[in-house]
């Protein structure tokens, strides 16, 4: 892998976007698919910001924001490196934020055509309405975070809501491993019994579950509908506190068709080409990358192939 890359806060600039189409050209594929990106409203992202900034007990690490831009550049942002479809991963901290918080996604995909529909939801009283709702207006993705949101995803109002998601085909992007910091419910245990009962539903572990890269693989590879996304797994920032064990690669060779693209945009202290960079230099070859960086991603969201 690539020697250490130092975060940067000026954003992208014209090498890196021509390194990121190198990239995805060398693979002759027509960009990228990146299931993990946040948007959201402009006071909850400074409020995140400011999070990482002071460097916040769920990070405890030093966390410069490298595409520290308003909404327009940073969607102009991905565009330019070639990001063909990516995503508004928003979560409520607490009760009464996520019907609210969906109502500014469905607004934000509406006027950002390559941006998949994405909502949220918490254990709270109007959970499955307001997540039936989502689902009839065209959501494409759920983002539920474990650690932030503090709760159990077996908490008994939201088993609905998994059975909704499961018969609708919706992908739930869920962090639930226990990185940069373990939370009262995270873990692979509260995830395994969640898929025991729900084993149809398409569950995305964010982070490929770190740290417990092996336990989720062992998910993955039990259920069906189970993948994991890329984000910040692999890189030099990551695996300074979370290397990926050396005797899991081939399992990642194994779960190739499973595996999907996702980068913490904008939230990331390094640039992006990095995440593409560390996925490289797996060397599990083209055909991997090809279907990690686009064609699982775009299967998952019904995109055309190419």
């Amino acid at each position: 892998m690539e020697g250490r890359i130092e975060g940067r806060t000026e954003g992208s600039n014209d090498n890196e976007t021509a390194d990121v189409r190198r990239f995805w050209g060398r693979l002759r594929l027509p960009g990228l698919v990146d299931v993990h990106t946040h948007f959201m409203p402009e006071q909850v992202l400074r409020k995140v910001w400011a999070y990482f900034d002071a460097a916040g007990p769920l990070t405890g690490l030093e966390w410069p924001i490298t595409y520290r831009h308003e909404e327009e550049r940073r969607v102009a942002v991905l565009r330019e490196f070639g990001v063909r479809s990516f995503t508004s991963m928003l979560y409520p901290h607490k009760a009464g934020m996520a019907a609210w918080l969906n109502g500014w996604a469905a607004e934000f995909a509406a006027r950002t055509p390559d941006c998949v529909h994405t909502a949220t939801l918490f254990p709270e009283d109007g959970v499955e309405r307001y997540v039936r709702e989502a689902v009839e207006t065209g959501a494409g993705i759920f983002k539920s975070h474990l650690q932030v949101g503090a709760y159990d995803p077996n908490d008994a109002r939201l088993d609905p809501v998994w059975g909704l998601l499961a018969e609708a085909g919706a992908p739930v992007v869920m962090h639930c491993g226990s990185g940069p910091a373990p939370g009262k419910h995270t873990g692979p245990e509260p995830v395994g019994r969640l898929l025991a009962r729900h084993p149809r539903l398409r569950l995305v572990v964010a982070h490929m579950g770190m740290p417990e890269y092996t336990d989720f693989l062992d998910l993955a590879e039990r259920y069906g509908e189970v993948r994991l996304d890329t984000t910040m797994a692999f890189t030099d920032f990551s695996e300074r506190f979370a290397p990926f064990p050396e005797r899991e690669r081939a399992r990642l060779a194994d779960l190739g068709d499973r595996i999907v693209l996702g980068t913490d945009f904008p939230n990331i202290p390094y640039p992006y080409v990095h995440q593409l960079h560390a996925l490289e230099g797996l060397g599990l070859g083209d055909d991997w990358l090809r279907a990690v960086c686009y064609e699982n991603g775009a299967r998952l969201f019904g995109l055309p192939h190419f």
